[in-house]
């Protein structure tokens, strides 16, 4: 079976800006999107990040390489843009990855993020 590029989303939020609130949020979303999409390092071509301007204590990025994953994968960071009525201590990736399709790719909307992609917890509680 021959293999494609795959775009998977994910967000997550932060109860308080701290280093380590960041970096095991950051580790929280990306086990799950491993797991739920069955990918590895190895399926990883770039991570993108953004987190809101709430959160200035730690870079994603950095988070992600602290966790262990993306460790030899090109990782980029950015301030999520200021919208109105945003979600706050939010931190939102995109995963390109290289994958054979066996199944749909699986986005993770975690703890506060959740609101913003109800549609994708509904299929996981159906599960």
């Amino acid at each position: 079976m021959e293999e494609n590029v795959y775009a998977i989303r994910g967000a997550t939020t932060v109860n308080h800006d701290s280093p380590a609130e960041v970096d095991e949020a950051v580790k929280e979303l990306m086990e799950k999107i491993y797991k739920e999409n069955g990918i590895t390092d190895d399926d990883v071509a770039f991570i993108l990040f953004s987190q809101t301007r709430d959160i200035r204590t730690r870079n994603a990025a950095a988070a992600c390489r602290r966790s262990g994953f993306g460790t030899l994968t090109p990782l980029f960071c950015v301030q999520e843009a200021e919208i109105a009525g945003g979600l706050p201590l939010a931190i939102r990736v995109m995963i390109l990855i290289n994958h054979r399709k066996e199944r749909e790719v699986r986005m993770v909307y975690l703890n506060g993020a959740s609101s913003l992609r109800p549609e994708y917890n509904k299929e996981k509680e159906d599960d």
